[in-house]
């Protein structure tokens, strides 16, 4: 299911935010479990441009799934 924005960046209070990569954020959920979400953030030579691709996060995912599985 794809968003109808893009998600630049996130922002879960509930959680503790663990790290903000290149174009994924990573929270605390238990003792062992983290959350990664990837964003539509889009980053060239390190530096993170401000304008997100919408759809991008999905896609990754979706990579992801093809090769864990």
């Amino acid at each position: 299911m794809a968003l109808s924005t893009t998600l630049h960046t996130t922002d879960i209070h509930q959680l503790e935010l663990v790290h903000r990569g290149k174009v994924r954020d990573v929270y605390k959920v238990g003792i062992d479990d983290l959350l990664i979400v990837t964003c539509d953030r889009l980053s060239a030579f390190d530096v993170i441009m401000a304008d997100p691709v919408p759809d991008k996060g999905v896609i990754l995912n979706q990579i992801a799934r093809f090769w864990f599985g």
